[in-house]
């Protein structure tokens, strides 16, 4: 009976006792490491996992909104892919917001807005359109001081979405590694108004593309950086600026639902930096640009007189000292939204620069500026002009050394990529207008002139210097301190004086219409630089040789130096065929389209034409005998990218580059925008050329070149280049009126062939013959008609 009485009594002094330190619920931060800042960081560097201390949510739940930009700190290595050393976004906003155990982290859709006066409008709009939730954090601890998330997941997730980028660029499949993927706790970095995280983030694929497999260390295994940048919202005074069509700014585009009924709901704001005065007149935060010291001398010192040349542009925006230039400091991170840098990057192959950055995606305010900047353009700038003017002056720094000269190029470039950082678009007609901006793609210009001891090139003036004068009202235009009426009196007033604005869209294709909007071009009469540019190709080829290549160079790189000469005149034809079908205009100003001249079109057309005669397509044995082959590389199977198809390996073939060449100017010339322009301006007025003119004109041309002798072979491909640029045409999604001349042209290029008394040449007419005999798909006795604009808005499918 003691026994039974006694247990309970056991029991109770048990649950009486204090717990032992066991029990005691563990500290979730031990083994962490504090980083006070934004908010504050706690890292374990051991496990890998990041820690953050959030706001206690409001009403709605509500944490923390903030803007976050994703980027790359270390990126792929290879041009045709992208994914360079920091590439990313442009910054997005997001809200933590709790629900339930989970903090969401979500972005706002920013894109569609309604006025925040009426609360009930903008939950309408808010909630006819889908916001996102791009993750789902793991609360820790909840607290007065705070709640505490598990930001790891979120920080190694595929934010960027890289594996489908990859998948998008023809490299395979990829995966994300789990195992070799984590956070790089020694660069989780807080500060007073920001975060930066990197992740080492690597992607695996059994079976990778070409690019990833010779850019990658192994092949199959591609270990980037990832970048996070957590950043304070702007303080409240921002004024955003309605963007002008005709001013060359950056926009930045939403739909605001509650604008008046008689307005549009389009909004524009164009992309800008903050600047504000001290009282006593003072710039309070300058915008700074810094240089990667990772840029080599004399490239670096290059990037910064370039970078320099906007303070002009400030000067005269009436901001003197609101931009300067420094060197970016060693223990400075380049992401860092802290810092607008211009980095250096390295691809296995030559490509694009281009500059952009971080803005607030509900004002425009640019925080960020970032530029990258392709290392091997500069090489190649100098290999061009030392194919143009010989080796003997490279790193001689004499005015016309090729490398003083690609350094001139380089100045102009760093100018033109962080214009675009600063909010200003391609200006694609500062070309015919004297050089008058900085934001247009330079051509070397090189002009051939008389000397006591002959022709020669000069370089004196290849590529301008300096912030030109369209960069001056546009810097003043986004800048400047002015009103609406100033601003559009600035613009009315750079119009009259000569200058033009064409933007990309209607300047980089090959097919657009604007006789000024052209690339890589040079001269107020493409037409006439045309010529200029066709006599320094044929100066240059002339004499081109072992002198055009560096001491200790084996002559085999020849073969890559000749293709930029060879093909030196390629945008300039671009340019002068603008001409042809072309319409000049503006932006927003109500002036009238204007046609271009019938004379000067067909003008144009012979100066085009001018650059498939066999003549100047073909190259001098003396030349030919210096195009030895050079030894491949097992390493890197594009090796060869950039050199012409070696068909006749190992002997140079000649016809494949005037293969090449020829091709080019019949993609410009019967470019189905083209096509279309000329068949409507000719309906309007029959003294401008039509399609059918252009057809038969380009017809004789082609029939007309001899095929004997030395040249016959090229004119026998150049007939074949113009037999597939038509059959192109017609291919390709071209109005009936184009597909209709088209088939006439093929029609009597086939009979002139054949009545060519040239055999060879039949083989061109078979191919004709059974393009125009192949069997077609069964369609509609009646062509349907374009697709219409959405007209009855219900009820229609």
């Amino acid at each position: 009976m003691r026994n039974i009485v006694l247990l309970p009594l056991v029991l109770l002094l048990a649950s009486c006792a204090p717990r032992s330190n066991s029990e005691v619920k563990p500290n979730p931060l031990a083994g962490f490491e504090q980083r006070p800042g934004f908010f504050n960081l706690y890292v374990d560097a051991k496990t890998n996992r990041v820690y953050a201390r959030l706001p206690k949510p409001d009403e709605a739940g509500v944490s923390l909104r903030m803007i976050h930009s994703a980027r790359l700190t270390a990126g792929l290595g290879s041009n045709p892919v992208g994914l360079d050393r920091g590439w990313g976004e442009g910054g997005r906003i997001i809200t933590m917001r709790r629900m339930g155990d989970k903090m969401i982290v979500e972005e706002e859709n920013l894109r569609y807005r309604a006025s925040p006066d009426n609360p009930l409008e903008a939950r309408a709009v808010r909630e006819s359109f889908a916001r996102s939730f791009m993750a789902s954090l793991p609360i820790i601890t909840d607290a007065r001081k705070g709640v505490l998330v598990d930001m790891t997941d979120f920080l190694t997730a595929d934010n960027l979405n890289l594996v489908q980028y990859l998948k998008d660029a023809d490299q395979g499949s990829f995966s994300i590694a789990k195992d070799r993927t984590f956070v790089d706790t020694k660069n989780a970095l807080a500060f007073p108004d920001n975060v930066e995280i990197d992740v080492f983030f690597t992607l695996s694929s059994a079976d990778a593309g070409q690019e990833v497999a010779s850019t990658a260390a192994n092949g199959k295994d591609a270990t980037l950086i990832q970048h996070h940048s957590f950043v304070r919202l702007p303080d409240a005074g921002f004024e955003p600026l309605i963007s002008d069509p005709r001013s060359g700014a950056i926009e930045q585009v939403h739909y605001d639902y509650s604008a008046p009924l008689s307005a549009s709901i389009e909004t524009r704001f164009a992309r800008r930096y903050r600047l504000e005065r001290a009282e006593d007149g003072s710039v309070k935060n300058p915008i700074v640009f810094y240089i990667d010291s990772g840029a080599p001398e004399p490239i670096r010192s290059a990037l910064v007189d370039g970078a320099k040349w906007w303070e002009d542009a400030f000067a005269a925006a009436g901001w003197e000292g609101a931009y300067r230039v420094e060197l970016l400091p060693e223990d400075a991170h380049p992401l860092d939204i802290r810092y607008n840098t211009v980095q250096w990057v390295h691809r296995q192959t030559r490509g694009w620069s281009y500059g952009g950055g971080v803005s607030d995606p509900r004002t425009g305010e640019m925080l960020k500026g970032h530029v990258n900047l392709g290392s091997l353009r500069v090489r190649q700038d100098r290999m061009i002009f030392e194919g143009l003017l010989g080796a003997g002056k490279t790193d001689s720094g004499d005015p016309d050394d090729p490398v003083q000269l690609a350094l001139a190029r380089i100045r102009q470039l760093s100018a033109h990529e962080i214009g675009h950082a600063l909010g200003f678009a391609h200006n694609f007609a500062a070309s015919s207008d004297d050089k008058a901006s900085v934001m247009d793609y330079p051509a070397p210009d090189v002009r051939l002139v008389s000397t006591p001891n002959g022709a020669a090139l000069d370089v004196s003036n290849a590529y301008g210097v300096g912030i030109g004068d369209w960069d001056k009202v546009t810097a003043t235009w986004l800048y400047g301190e002015n009103t609406d009426a100033e601003r559009d009196a600035l613009l009315d007033a750079a119009f009259a004086s000569g200058l033009s604005y064409v933007a990309d869209m209607d300047g980089r294709g090959v097919g657009s219409g604007h006789p000024d909007g052209s690339v890589w071009d040079n001269g107020s009469d493409a037409v006439a630089t045309l010529k200029e540019v066709m006599a320094v190709r044929a100066f240059a080829l002339e004499k081109f040789g072992p002198d055009n290549l560096p001491a200790g160079r084996p002559q085999s790189d020849l073969n890559a130096a000749i293709v930029p000469i060879y093909l030196y005149h390629r945008f300039q034809t671009a340019a002068a065929a603008k001409t042809i079908g072309g319409v000049s205009f503006n932006y927003g100003d109500g002036g009238a389209a204007e046609i271009v001249a019938p004379a000067k079109q067909r003008a144009a057309l012979e100066a085009v034409l001018d650059t498939i005669n066999p003549a100047a397509l073909d190259i001098p044995d003396e030349v030919l005998a210096h195009l030895t082959p050079r030894l491949g590389s097992w390493s890197f199977a594009d090796s060869d990218r950039e050199l012409f198809r070696k068909t006749a390996y190992p002997a140079f073939d000649t016809l494949s580059a005037a293969e090449t060449a020829a091709d080019l100017t019949f993609d410009v010339l019967f470019h189905p925008q083209r096509a279309a322009r000329l068949v409507e301006f000719h309906r309007r007025d029959a003294a401008n050329p039509s399609l059918d003119d252009v057809m038969s004109i380009t017809r004789r041309r082609v029939l007309g070149y001899s095929t004997r002798g030395r040249t016959g072979e090229i004119a026998r491909t150049v007939r074949a280049q113009y037999a597939y640029a038509l059959m192109a045409l017609a291919d390709s999604d071209a109005s009936p009126a184009v597909k209709a001349s088209t088939d006439m042209a093929l029609r009597d290029f086939e009979a002139g062939l054949r009545l060519s008394n040239d055999k060879r040449s039949v083989w061109i007419a078979e191919r004709i013959k059974a393009y125009r005999n192949r069997p077609l798909t069964a369609t509609s006795p009646v062509t349907p008609a374009k697709a219409l604009p959405p007209g009855s808005p219900i009820g229609s499918e």
